[in-house]
């Protein structure tokens, strides 16, 4: 396990392009354009990684909370040749165990996760209309201060304030935090350059 942070794409990007099979709480691929006008948040998850399953809960609870008011999408990148633990068997089974409805995709290819630099499981990206109507990054950063085994509340307080911000309109603070965990496990010979 290589603790890594996130890049933090730069805020106002807009939504990337997908279309990626779902292994939960959809059929079939699901893509951007199954997306309507409510804030999105795209959620880089895996099966295995002990920052994702420190988190698990949490994930269910904001759902809870806000699945109404905006679209949750997770979705795991990690190479299935380097680790068939994240496979679409194991990411139905996790979402299922945590009573996940949103849409949980296998980005195979990696290009998700490319688009949006990812880095490391978890990572967040809340994305939010803008005045053409063009889905733009809000907020990317930490769930909360918690990671495994510090003691820190798991009450998702990062995620929760830009979420509320974005859900009743107000800005959200630009001050964000790059979220930490396990390394996005790239395809063999495809690491992105960022990571040069």
């Amino acid at each position: 396990m290589a603790l890594t942070p996130s890049t933090m794409l730069p805020l106002e990007s807009g939504l990337p392009v997908f279309a990626l099979p779902a292994v939960s709480g959809h059929s079939g691929r699901f893509s951007d354009g199954d997306l309507d006008q409510r804030p999105v948040l795209l959620m880089v998850l895996c099966a295995h990684c002990p920052f994702v399953k420190h988190v698990e809960a949490e994930l269910g609870r904001i759902e809870r909370n806000y699945g109404q008011r905006l679209q949750m999408v997770g979705f795991s990148s990690n190479s299935l040749i380097t680790h068939p633990q994240d496979g679409p068997a194991q990411l139905a089974e996790q979402a299922q165990r945590q009573g996940w409805q949103f849409p949980y995709l296998l980005d195979e290819q990696q290009t998700l996760a490319k688009a949006l630099r990812a880095a490391c499981t978890p990572e967040f990206y809340l994305f939010k209309p803008d005045a053409s109507g063009a889905q733009t990054l809000r907020y990317r950063g930490q769930l909360d201060g918690s990671r495994p085994g510090n003691d820190q509340p798991l009450n998702g307080a990062d995620l929760r304030a830009a979420l509320e911000a974005v859900v009743t309109g107000a800005p959200v603070n630009p001050e964000q935090v790059a979220s930490v965990g396990c390394n996005v496990k790239w395809n063999p010979g495809q690491e992105p350059d960022w990571f040069g």
